[in-house]
């Protein structure tokens, strides 16, 4: 079985009736696994065809989503391996350093 057969079986059973670019979205499934983090490649695609279902896209209307989609995923600010931005506990607690002595600080001219 290739990858064209399972597309095939797979609408079948899911009860949709669509051509799909798979190279498309293998495309934009590589640049957010690339830009944003692996697991945003599924989630990138499920999105996409959720897009192209709620509005109805033609296949130049998914090229289009994809196209947003993927200059989202290519500008993104974070390396792949970054963590998480809502994961990271940031410390806000200042040190207290009342007790070090600042006599020495000042500078010389």
């Amino acid at each position: 079985m290739n990858l064209h057969d399972w597309i095939d079986e797979l609408s079948d059973v899911l009860d949709v009736d669509t051509e799909v670019d798979e190279a498309l979205i293998l495309d934009l499934a590589k640049v957010a696994a690339d830009n944003v983090v692996k697991i945003a490649a599924p989630i990138t695609s499920y999105l996409l065809g959720y897009a192209a279902g709620a509005h109805d896209a033609d296949p130049e209307g998914v090229e289009a989503l994809a196209a947003r989609a993927q200059a989202l995923a290519e500008g993104w600010d974070r390396p792949a391996n970054a963590p998480d931005p809502l994961e990271v506990v940031v410390e806000t607690e200042i040190p207290d350093d009342s007790a070090v002595d600042h006599s020495h600080d000042a500078f010389e001219e």
